[in-house]
């Protein structure tokens, strides 16, 4: 039975899995995920002589889920992770690995708090430096007055998607996870559906699915969202005006510290933002980037679909920090 520690941060309470002993490495997850996301290298990274943390993000799992959409926004997510470094860390450092939304919290924190962050690396998301404008603005003006459906746009209304996805939670999760993964056919994720359509609409559950997720797995993500629910999860997205306002802050900063990039292939994350040469990009805001691998055939779900390869990697990079 996995045991875990409650950590008592300023202002909220976050439930983690701690293993092994030696430099800090804390791991954040990404939507609809948990710490159970990083299950595949929690014990190989804590045998390589490292203290592993893999944290629940707050609103997820058992850490503490705030009402207000505003207590989800960068800020409060750096803030979070910091409070994790400060409770955790004798000399009050850590390495940070993140995945999907946990990469821009990776990576913003080692831009925001370079005091507590040793190296960083990011999952499935580049780091591209501080936006122009609000990601809100974007897929408004791209996708939303197009009348084409972005997933983004449509969480933004307040109980909208929590409707649909807490519905079947087993149901969201398996067709979700399949659709933007790597095994998924061109077009399982439906790039012609109307502003108004649902996120679910269209897409399928697989039988069997991907050996990658086992049912076991699927139980343990079903159990989590059918008791903590998907309202923390969602209001992430509902701050990029925030986010925005926030690390307009740190304009001319860059990412200094020993940094890594692992993304899929096939990835829709990475033809969202355009396919151009992002890892060239990334160089220019992380000159201290020692790794950038796209792993053939992945899709979104990296340390989950290619744990090897991904875990490879990442020993690799931390024994050379």
């Amino acid at each position: 039975m996995t045991q875990f520690l409650t950590l008592s941060l300023p202002g909220i309470s976050l439930r983690a899995v701690v293993r092994g002993s030696g430099p800090l490495v804390v791991m954040v997850h990404g939507f609809p995920e948990s710490w159970y996301s990083w299950r595949h290298q929690i014990e190989p990274i804590a045998a390589a002589g490292f203290t592993v943390c893999a944290i629940d993000v707050r609103g997820y799992g058992g850490s503490d889920k705030p009402k207000a959409v505003e207590a989800y926004d960068m800020q409060h997510m750096v803030g979070d992770i910091v409070g994790v470094i400060e409770t955790l860390s004798p000399d009050g450092s850590a390495v940070l690995i993140g995945h999907d939304w946990g990469a821009p919290m990776v990576w913003n924190t080692a831009l925001i708090r370079p005091d507590r962050v040793r190296a960083v690396a990011g999952l499935s998301v580049p780091y591209l430096g501080i936006a122009k404008r609000s990601f809100r603005d974007f897929f408004d003006e791209v996708f939303t007055r197009r009348g084409k459906f972005f997933y983004q746009a449509y969480f933004q209304a307040p109980g909208v998607a929590e409707a649909e996805l807490e519905a079947d939670s087993r149901s969201s999760i398996r067709r979700f996870y399949y659709a933007i993964s790597g095994e998924a056919p061109d077009g399982t994720w439906p790039n012609d559906k109307p502003h108004g359509a649902t996120l679910l609409d269209r897409l399928p559950d697989p039988q069997p699915f991907p050996s990658w997720l086992t049912d076991a797995d699927i139980d343990y993500y079903t159990d989590q969202f059918a008791a903590s629910g998907f309202t923390g999860p969602l209001n992430r997205y509902r701050n990029h005006d925030r986010d925005f306002e926030y690390l307009r802050g740190f304009e001319g900063r860059k990412i200094e510290q020993p940094a890594l990039f692992i993304g899929g292939e096939r990835d829709l994350v990475l033809s969202m933002l355009g396919r151009g040469d992002l890892l060239e990009m990334m160089k220019g805001e992380v000159p201290n980037l020692r790794g950038a691998d796209i792993l053939p055939g992945c899709g979104h779900w990296t340390q989950q679909e290619r744990p090897a390869e991904v875990n490879e990697r990442l020993l690799n990079w931390l024994a050379g920090l």
